[in-house]
């Protein structure tokens, strides 16, 4: 059985840990409900700018384009969003997980990480790495999730990839975060909306201009809207998964905590009879 002391020792410990756990709860509820606002605003956007871009397609007929068509390029670029810290929860690693336990080859990968926590497992798993975009993560900018799209727009057209992936933290609300795996590039025709497909406006769509230069205009924007209100849900998602894992580390200190009093108690306890039994044999020894 441990001594006082040690049972001491570790229950200052543990309350020194649970004061910890108690301020960054509290500053990740401040900061959710900033950044959950920011969320719920954007959302309508983003889920919209994604589903109208697969309506577009699926009444488009046959374009030509290597947006739609793709290229001849094997290799897969998967933009990951996660987090620069960690602490909470299986935020990061349920996000890693849907690559490195999904369908996508490993060798057919290249790996454009957003957050510190992502760059970090992929390196270790030893799958090719871009450059660091982690910076964008802290405060997510439309102008940011732009450059990023020029990049990896540029390198399509170049047929240096063939695929665009996005992998991140869906907010649907304070305790639910869904880890989803988006196909950004080439736009899948299949995927039709489903009250679309009935619809007695279902027709094939005229663009004007032609077809290759008004998907020039429109699907520049469509990847930068959906990489920026990915991170901004994905920051929504983190601060959440942080608020309940704080949560459940502070309440989990107070059990501990609790028990740790409990022994403390006994052991005192025992400490005191063993010195009243020894008071006791020596005073009768003398009598």
């Amino acid at each position: 059985m441990a001594s006082m002391r040690d049972i001491k020792r570790r229950k200052g410990s543990i309350q020194s840990t649970q004061q910890i756990t108690k301020a960054m709860k509290l500053v990740s509820t401040v900061k959710l409900q900033r950044t959950k606002q920011r969320a719920l605003n954007s959302k309508a956007y983003f889920s919209y700018m994604y589903s109208t871009i697969q309506s577009i397609m699926s009444k488009a007929g046959t374009i030509n384009h290597s947006y739609v068509t793709g290229n001849e390029s094997d290799t897969k670029a998967v933009i990951v969003i996660s987090g620069n810290r960690g602490l909470a929860g299986g935020y990061n690693s349920n996000v890693i997980k849907l690559i490195t336990k999904g369908e996508l080859k490993k060798e057919d990968l290249i790996m454009y990480t957003i957050g510190k926590k992502g760059r970090e497992a992929f390196s270790r798993h030893g799958y090719v790495l871009a450059d660091d975009y982690s910076h964008m993560i802290e405060a997510p900018d439309y102008v940011d999730a732009m450059r990023l799209s020029a990049v990896l727009l540029n390198q399509y057209r170049k047929g240096e990839i063939g695929e665009i992936y996005l992998a991140y933290t869906a907010f649907k609300n304070t305790v639910s975060h869904v880890p989803t795996l988006m196909k950004l590039l080439p736009v899948d025709q299949d995927a039709i909306i489903a009250d679309e497909t009935d619809s007695k406006y279902d027709v094939p769509m005229n663009f004007e201009p032609a077809e290759e230069e008004a998907l020039e205009l429109i699907i520049p924007k469509y990847v930068a809207s959906i990489i920026y209100g990915a991170m901004i849900e994905a920051v929504a998602s983190e601060n959440g998964a942080r608020m309940q894992a704080m949560d459940s580390a502070t309440s989990n200190a107070e059990e501990m905590i609790d028990k740790l009093t409990l022994q403390y108690n006994r052991a005192r306890q025992g400490s005191i009879t063993q010195e009243l039994t020894e008071i006791i044999a020596g005073a009768q020894a003398i009598s």
